[in-house]
């Protein structure tokens, strides 16, 4: 005897599977890709998720910061290499504007000045573009829930860092620098601009200005590069 489910009961299903689907929050991500076949690949690979949606990619920073503001989306995946404003000052810049947008790397760099310019710009994550569909999904979804989504390689470069950083704080606790000055000086041993130094810190350009300038005053250098490699070799 064929089993026959009752019409009401089939229709209940279906209004809690939907009942389900309308309670779950779904995360809205913006593209900033300048290569259209990899930013609408990338696109597809979103929508095909029931838990996130994509529908603004921007091929440069320009764009993005004309547009995005309106836009206000949960999470932001962006390039380094743009064309003109590159992808880390676009995420400075879409800092002030999105205080609650989450920012992800997705780029090809491995380099350590990329990675660390990325983080002290903003970005919560850091993903290569060669990542499976998988892994791009759920640090995506790892990224909205409060994490920071990196490939094993990159995170193991972040640890190595503050392994060295913390030995290198050590040395310099003997320089005459205030701490605002080491703070800034260690800003630019990371390969910050000014301008990027200035948002991190919430100081304008001419206060971190002000700043290396006693810097190389205190420590009888000329530039930044004697600068620095002072303050990385004691």
């Amino acid at each position: 005897m064929a089993l026959v489910i009752p019409i009401n009961v089939v229709d209940s299903c279906k209004k809690d599977k939907k009942s389900i689907m309308e309670n779950k929050k779904i995360i809205s991500v913006a593209i900033i890709e300048d290569i259209k076949e990899i930013a609408y690949n990338l696109k597809d690979i979103i929508n095909d998720d029931e838990l996130m949606t994509c529908q603004n990619i921007y091929h440069n920073g320009e764009e993005a910061l004309t547009f995005l503001p309106k836009m206000n989306p949960d999470l932001i995946l962006i390039d380094i290499g743009l064309p003109g404003i590159s992808g880390i000052e676009t995420i400075v810049r879409l800092r002030t504007m999105l205080p609650e947008t989450q920012f992800c790397m997705f780029t090809v760099f491995e380099d350590d000045d990329k990675i660390f310019r990325s983080l002290a710009a903003g970005a919560k994550g850091y993903i290569l573009k060669n990542s499976a569909p998988y892994d791009i999904l759920n640090s995506l979804k790892e990224l909205y829930k409060g994490g920071s989504p990196m490939n094993p390689t990159i995170a193991r470069r972040v640890i190595d860092s503050f392994t060295n950083k913390s030995s290198t704080n050590q040395k310099n606790l003997d320089l005459p620098l205030s701490k605002r000055e080491l703070q800034i000086l260690d800003k630019l041993s990371q390969g910050l601009l000014y301008k990027e130094i200035s948002a991190e810190l919430g100081i304008t350009v001419g206060t971190v200005k002000q700043h290396i300038h006693k810097i190389y005053y205190k420590l009888e250098v000329n530039n930044k590069t004697e600068a620095i490699n002072l303050y990385l070799r004691r």
